[in-house]
């Protein structure tokens, strides 16, 4: 991950992360991207950025029971969060950089990571990592978001908070979780790092559901770097700019529960 408001995911913002985020987008996509994983039985499984586990929970349910997993994340406060949750059995929880893997070459027979690629500084560095501790014929799978305009709920609390902001509207998820979108790119970055083979990406769409336009606020503007520019504009400014992003998802949606579109690029890729 980046420094600054793009990794801020600290204290209380990683238990509203688990308790808002993961629900409302990353529990379909979690599901998929296991799925993906456990077709490959792998033998050992490294997971990077982590969060705090959704991923790793669904590996931990669907691979065998004597497949190794250790899931990292490069921010303390996530992996602390994860392992309060807790999976289905035991999971080797580590704290490591994506740009500098403490594991040993050829160590691990797939590689995850869901929506964390978008925030290495470096891609080709830290899919080169990937590469190097993957055994050959490993894979290396992970997803990344489409572009914002294509994913609603985002694109609504962006455009909201563009009302409150107008002079500098917070941009970070245009910026930084839809900001990795291009194919060729990917690509380029993947080959640049080693991977000889061709990756298969495909384009999924999966639906974002909550309760009200209230909750979808607070997830976004509570549990994402989103708070911190927020509040770097106005220190006082979250709950303002959290109902500016419900008055715009309630315009979009409706007042009750509210349903939207959510697209991602899925790749895998054998060493």
């Amino acid at each position: 991950m980046t420094s600054g408001v793009d990794t801020a995911f600290t204290g209380s913002v990683a238990q509203c992360y688990e308790r808002y985020m993961v629900p409302l987008i990353f529990e379909p996509s979690a599901v998929d991207l296991a799925r993906r994983v456990a077709r490959a039985a792998p033998g050992r499984v490294l997971e990077l950025a982590a969060g705090t586990g959704v991923v790793t929970r669904q590996l931990a349910a669907m691979l065998d029971a004597s497949t190794g997993i250790v899931a990292t994340d490069l921010n303390p406060a996530m992996i602390e969060e994860a392992a309060r949750v807790g999976t289905a059995r035991a999971v080797e929880w580590r704290q490591a950089d994506a740009m500098q893997l403490p594991f040993g070459d050829a160590s691990f027979d797939a590689v995850v990571c869901q929506f964390g690629v978008m925030f290495f500084p470096d891609k080709r560095q830290a899919f080169a990592e990937a590469r190097r501790v993957l055994r050959p014929g490993g894979l290396f799978a992970f997803n990344a978001w489409g572009p914002i305009a294509d994913n609603e709920f985002a694109d609504a609390v962006t455009n909201g908070l563009a009302t409150v902001f107008p002079q500098d509207p917070p941009r970070f998820m245009a910026r930084t979780p839809h900001g990795y979108h291009d194919a060729a790119l990917i690509r380029q970055h993947l080959a640049a790092a080693g991977f000889a083979r061709p990756p298969e990406i495909e384009t999924v769409a999966f639906t974002s559901r909550a309760a009200s336009p209230r909750v979808a606020a607070l997830a976004y503007c509570g549990g994402t770097p989103l708070r911190g520019e927020i509040e770097a504009r106005d220190p006082h400014g979250l709950e303002r700019a959290t109902q500016a992003a419900e008055a715009e998802l309630a315009r979009r949606f409706g007042a009750g529960a509210i349903e939207g579109r959510m697209e991602a690029l899925v790749v895998t890729v054998s060493a």
